[in-house]
């Protein structure tokens, strides 16, 4: 799979000598969690993947060089059964996803390491990675910190509802890849799908509200699409890849200056 992180900032490519020789107290190693599913009929398996990847590697390109932070290689397979059903998704337990996640922790603290963050770019695993930072840090001591998608860039242009409900296969991640892998992208495929409307809100919500309720995919869209692809380009795919790399980044400069003896 296409790759957009430096050599040099992947953590698989160093001998043991090499890992032995960094600095364990201070080194930031950086996991990527994603998924391998459905995007619609547009947009490929791989979207959720390779949007951390280049999100990613555009983040660690703006770091200085002398600063130790790696990215380890990712787990690809999420907990994606909110697109079961639909061909080509690949999808593991939540408590498979935990084990992994728990397994490459207690990997990181054995070889002496301070500090893990945990990078996801797949919306079902959100949970479960805020959930895996807190249980890590109790059970190895590690400093362990929880990163999402485009670390909080705000994106402008988009509309209230794709902001609000375009979470799946719409503008943004479909900008991204436009950008990226252009050669992914089935332009002729486009399909509008939302879970929700701003203009008419109820009170019950798909997320991030007092009030949820629990959905699958395929009970909103039989494409697999929940948002609005049309007006994405690769223009502003480059523009906010560029402004999240610089959040991420920033970021990532803060999880590293994170000392001991904060809370």
């Amino acid at each position: 799979m296409k790759t957009w992180i430096a050599p040099s900032r992947q953590f698989a490519n160093l001998t043991w000598k090499q890992v032995d020789a960094l600095p364990r107290a201070t080194t930031l190693l950086v996991l990527p969690t994603a998924a391998i599913e459905q995007h619609g009929p547009h947009m490929p398996l791989a979207t959720d993947t390779l949007i951390n990847n280049r999100l990613l590697g555009a983040a660690l390109d703006l770091l200085p060089a002398a600063m130790p932070v790696y990215a380890l290689p990712p787990v690809c397979y999420g907990k994606s059964n909110e697109h079961i059903g639909f061909p080509g998704t690949l999808s593991v337990s939540a408590a498979t996803f935990m084990a992994v996640l728990r397994d490459l922790g207690a990997s990181v603290a054995a070889s002496g390491f301070k500090k893990l963050a945990l990078y996801n770019t797949h919306g079902g695993n959100s949970a479960l990675v805020d959930v895996m930072a807190r249980d890590l840090r109790a059970e190895f001591g590690l400093r362990t910190f929880s990163l999402f998608g485009s670390g909080g860039a705000k994106f402008a242009g988009l509309s209230d509802q794709e902001r609000a409900y375009g979470f799946h296969a719409g503008e943004v991640e479909t900008a991204f890849l436009l950008e990226a892998t252009p050669e992914l992208i089935h332009t002729d495929e486009y399909t509008t799908n939302y879970i929700a409307d701003v203009a008419n809100p109820k009170p019950l919500k798909p997320e991030n509200s007092p009030a949820n309720f629990a959905w699958l995919t395929r009970d909103i869209a039989a494409s697999g699409v929940l948002g609005h692809p049309d007006p994405a380009t690769a223009e502003n795919g480059a523009l906010w890849i560029a402004e999240a790399a610089k959040s991420i980044a920033a970021l990532l400069t803060a999880m590293f200056e994170y000392g001991e003896t904060q809370s």
